[in-house]
């Protein structure tokens, strides 16, 4: 482990009145915990809202953590001033879900690409452009890419160089915030494999970010489960598919569509089986006020949300 998450909360304050004075807080992340092992891929799955994007962002610096710690390589770095961490901010980079508008439409590839090096690595100008061409080699793009601009690539071409500019500082985590989304089906399983094949030959450890299970069991080695900004489920990912415990979880597997004529019957009753038992494990899972409960071990590796009087409901 060389990196962890100790309960980590990004609340946002609500302002109202007359004096605009602040009368609620959203808890966008309510209080989650998570250990990155070296060249392992973490997925963080969960609906529209539910904190995700937020957490791998309030990781990398890009959004305020209201409390909680990031320890890194056995350093507390989360009220560190940024300019105090380099070493943090250099090593945990990030891939954006719009490849697009995260480039700046003005400056071509070879400047967007050596943005991050001028930053984080002291190269001279030969070294710096030896180390541009290293990075479309690696990414699969030819060496005239550099002197382009990011509106003369598809978007399968563009999420390639936002891989490779996350690569530029040689990286030991990379936050994916739904890096294929926006893609068509034949180009996220380019990237996606693209992606699996890097990080086999240079132990990269992702956080993947997405609301497909489908993409995130390709990619992952182990599944957090999300819901208003807490975890309902963790485990790898063998045990989350194949023994889901949270009602939550269960939802979300029994939504995923099944092509094949037989499967379609079994995933149907499997849809119902779950409504059915939804309002009793909904009291199991979740508090008066819709609020998750802590995690509970069910195995070594595996942690579901439940209720501390579940054997009394029971």
């Amino acid at each position: 482990m060389f990196m962890q998450i100790d309960n980590l909360k990004v609340h946002y304050p609500v302002r109202g009145g007359f004096f605009n004075t602040v009368v609620d807080h959203i808890h966008a992340v309510d209080g989650i915990s998570m250990e990155f092992d070296k060249g392992n891929s973490y997925g963080l799955v969960g609906e529209s809202g539910c904190g995700k994007s937020t957490t791998g962002k309030s990781i990398i610096g890009l959004e305020k953590i209201t409390s909680g710690k990031i320890i890194y390589e056995g350093e507390d770095v989360t009220n560190k001033r940024r300019d105090r961490k380099s070493a943090y901010n250099r090593d945990i980079q990030m891939i954006f879900q719009d490849s697009h508008s995260s480039m700046n439409p003005r400056k071509r590839v070879q400047d967007i690409l050596a943005e991050p090096i001028r930053n984080f690595l002291n190269l001279s100008p030969q070294e710096e452009r030896k180390r541009i061409n290293e990075l479309l080699a690696i990414v699969g793009m030819p060496e005239d890419s550099k002197v382009k601009y990011p509106h003369e690539f598809s978007g399968g071409q563009k999420q390639r160089l936002g891989i490779a500019r996350a690569m530029a500082t040689n990286p030991k985590l990379i936050i994916a915030d739904e890096p294929v989304s926006a893609l068509d089906l034949s180009v996220q399983a380019q990237v996606l494999n693209f992606m699996k094949d890097i990080q086999n030959e240079y132990g990269l450890t992702y956080l993947f970010i997405s609301h497909d299970l489908g993409v995130v069991k390709h990619m992952c080695d182990h599944i957090s489960i999300m819901y208003k900004g807490r975890f309902v489920e963790t485990g790898e990912t063998k045990e989350i598919f194949e023994q889901p415990k949270h009602i939550y979880t269960k939802r979300l597997l029994s939504a995923i569509p099944d092509v094949s004529p037989n499967g379609r019957e079994e995933r149907k009753r499997e849809r119902i089986n779950v409504e059915t038992h939804y309002q009793k494990e909904h009291k199991l899972s979740f508090d008066e006020n819709g609020r998750v409960f802590d995690l509970v071990k069910v195995s070594n590796t595996h942690f579901v949300a439940e209720s501390p009087k579940v054997k009394e409901v029971i």
